[in-house]
Formats: structure tokens, sequence, C-alpha cells
């Protein structure tokens, strides 16, 4: 086994937007009297917006239509609000600091826009930690097809069978395994409660085990 790059999803990985956003849902179907279901929501976790349409199945749920632009403003108000104290998921920092120090390649891949992604990334610090980053803007069908980590081993110019994904969803993670990588996840308060196909190796945190651990364990299992 010879490890030469690291790749991370960003939502929910990097940062826990996941959580929020979900949350701030949430708090919409509440107002209306009814809840939105992590196993529903979750289909669409690690994917783009476009995969759940989740004000049609509020007026589902509702028998009747909905203020979907008046919700959406609700909606990001309570986001935004969230959001404005987030901090990086445990250990992420720590991560691309070790990659960097063993000489592994370091990439991204996320089902997000380039401007929502590489906005955060600037106001975290972080843009710089990465080779190359691709994004929803870099291919036609994003996770859980691995088109974007196709890419982005492309462009690190490693084998897949080189290389580790870090996902928080059942989507990222079923499209790192189609790509032929090894696959970690780190679930998010989200995601934990979903249910994950084929991986490598759960941990709860980046802070449970260190990379270099991480990385012997994986060695351990082939």
């Amino acid at each position: 086994m010879s490890i030469k790059a690291v790749v991370f999803d960003f939502d929910g990985l990097i940062l826990d937007t996941e959580s929020n956003e979900f949350n701030s849902y949430s708090e919409i179907y509440k107002q209306h009297g009814v809840e939105l279901p992590i196993e529903v929501w979750g289909q669409c976790v690690g994917k783009n917006a476009s995969a759940f349409d989740v004000y049609a199945y509020l007026e589902q749920l509702v028998g009747q239509s909905v203020d979907r632009e008046k919700l959406h403003l609700s909606k990001s108000a309570l986001y935004e609000k969230s959001m404005l104290e987030a901090e990086l998921r445990p250990g992420v920092r720590e991560y691309l600091q070790s990659a960097k120090l063993m000489g592994l390649r370091i990439g991204l891949a996320s089902s997000s826009p380039r401007v929502w992604v590489e906005g955060y990334l600037k106001t975290y610090g972080l843009l710089d930690r990465f080779e190359t980053i691709r994004t929803a803007d870099d291919v036609e069908i994003v996770k859980p097809n691995p088109a974007l980590y196709f890419k982005a081993l492309e462009d690190l110019n490693v084998d897949a069978s080189d290389a580790i994904a870090f996902e928080d969803s059942p989507n990222g993670a079923l499209a790192a395994k189609r790509a032929g990588m090894y696959c970690v996840i780190v679930p998010n308060s989200v995601t934990r409660q979903l249910t994950f196909g084929e991986t490598d190796l759960r941990i709860e945190s980046m802070e449970q085990m260190s990379l270099q651990e991480v990385i012997v364990h994986l060695g351990t299992q082939r």
C-alpha cells in the first residue's frame, strides 16, 4: 500500500454546512406543523441542490401550495444565523497540515458550486491548501457519480488505488468507492443517522485518529 494523495469532500466534512442546512429547513417544516424526515433528506445529501425539491415535499405534506420565495428567504436567514459562529470540523486543519508534511497530494471534490466552496475556503483560510478543487461546475453529473473524483485524481496524477477520499455522506462515499479509492467516512450530526454502503473506515471525528494512524489502519485492511 502506497498512499500518495488525499481528496476531501467539502460540505459536512470540512465545514458542517449540511447540519445547519437541514436544521434550517426542519424549522420551516415545524412552522407548518410537519417534520422533514432525516431519511428523506438524506437521499440528497452529497448531491446538488436540485436533487430534492424541499418545498414540493412540504406542499405534499401540508396538502397545499406554499410561498416558496418567502420560505426561501426565511430559510436563508435561519441558515446564515446558524453559520455565523460555525467552525471547521475538529481535526481538519491538522489533517491538511499532516498531509502536506507527509508529501501527499491534496485535492477537494464537491458536488456544490465552485463559488460556494471557494467562498468558504477563503473565509477560513484554506483555499491555498488544495492543489486541485473540483466542483459541480466541472462535471455533468455529481456524486454519487464518480466523475468528480476521476477529475481530481487526474489533476493530482495519482491512481485511485493510491488515494484516500474523506467523506461524510453515503452518496459521497459511493462516489469514492465507484472511483476505486479508499474511503474514510467522518459523519456529521445529520449524516451519522444515515445508512452507509461500502467504506474502508469510519471515524466520528478527525481528532479520533491522526492521518498517519488512518493510513496505517487502511494498510492492514488489504
